[in-house]
């Protein structure tokens, strides 16, 4: 598998919310920054992204692009909570080793976001 496909697999699992299969893909030594999270490690990341499962429900890639073990996809994920349902547009940078995801950088609209999911 090469590193977009290594992504695209990761990224369906986790924005379906299967945190079974998503970690198959993210090695132990994985480094993630994000709008509100910056963690070291697996267990850690996953520990942070455990408020997110329950209001996933799929993403669609836009665009991604492969440079060697550099993969940067443009998506939208969508969520569903009491607020109302909706997508919210996001950059992720990651890189690949032995293919799994060691390094995420995710960026996406705040505001959108916020929307759905208010902070309190």
């Amino acid at each position: 598998m090469n590193p977009a496909q290594t992504v695209t697999k990761y990224l369906g699992a986790f924005w379906s919310g299967d945190v079974e299969q998503a970690r198959r893909f993210v090695a132990e030594d994985f480094a993630f920054t994000g709008p509100f999270v910056q963690v070291e490690g697996r267990d850690a990341f996953f520990a942070s992204a455990s408020r997110l499962m329950p209001i996933v429900r799929g993403y669609r890639v836009l665009h991604q692009w492969e440079d060697g073990p550099e993969v940067c996809s443009f998506y939208e994920f969508n969520v569903e909570t009491p607020a109302g349902r909706g997508s919210v547009p996001a950059a992720e940078w990651n890189h690949v080793r032995d293919g799994r995801l060691t390094v995420a950088r995710l960026v996406f609209d705040t505001a959108a976001f916020r929307k759905l999911v208010p902070a309190g």
